[in-house]
């Protein structure tokens, strides 16, 4: 039996709920893009089944913050998800915060120990600093999710070196969000 991974690419292409903008950059097409190279890793792997929140550029989802939420969380419960990655860009009032972080719903859930795994490959693909993991149980993907559920900040788009890196090297990214699932999952 696969496992099934769910790879949140976080925001839409236009408003509501779009990303944040940087280095005449913006988060949606960052992370459609790693998103999207991810899930070709994924797919590659017979042990691994893998769906996006957004499988085109173009797709749009909810008419609100709230209800592109709401869209993603219910399309992964309703697919019976193994595991909740949802990818995201940082940003900053500092232009040399750098680094990748990641977010989970308490320090004893399994999405915490993923996102652990997940950062430490980052940090190897990317060479870019590992920030840590932290909780928040707050946020809405997290809260709703069924499954172990990770919220990753890849780098700071408002970062010139990240978000070059983010741009440029995609693949560097979807390995390293690839990898910490492997090593995660221990296939």
């Amino acid at each position: 039996m696969a496992i099934k991974i769910y790879i949140d690419q976080g925001h839409n292409p236009v408003n509501p709920n779009a990303g944040a903008e940087g280095n005449g950059l913006r988060e949606q097409n960052i992370v459609y893009r790693i998103g999207q190279e991810t899930a070709a890793l994924l797919r590659a792997n017979p042990e691994f089944e893998v769906r996006l929140s957004r499988p085109t550029a173009e797709t749009q989802l909810g008419t609100s913050n709230a209800s592109s939420l709401a869209a993603r969380v219910n399309d992964a419960n309703a697919w019976g998800a193994d595991y909740f990655i949802s990818l995201h860009t940082n940003a900053s009032d500092l232009a040399a915060a750098t680094g990748s972080e990641a977010f989970a719903y308490s320090r004893a859930s399994r999405g915490f120990a993923l996102g652990e795994r997940i950062l430490a490959a980052l940090q190897r693909e990317t060479g870019l600093p590992n920030r840590g993991m932290f909780t928040r149980p707050s946020l809405y993907v997290l809260k709703r999710t069924n499954m172990p559920a990770v919220l990753v900040e890849l780098g700071f788009i408002t970062n010139a070196r990240d978000a070059r890196l983010m741009n440029e090297e995609p693949e560097l990214f979807a390995r390293g969000v690839y990898q910490g699932i492997r090593d995660y999952t221990g296939v």
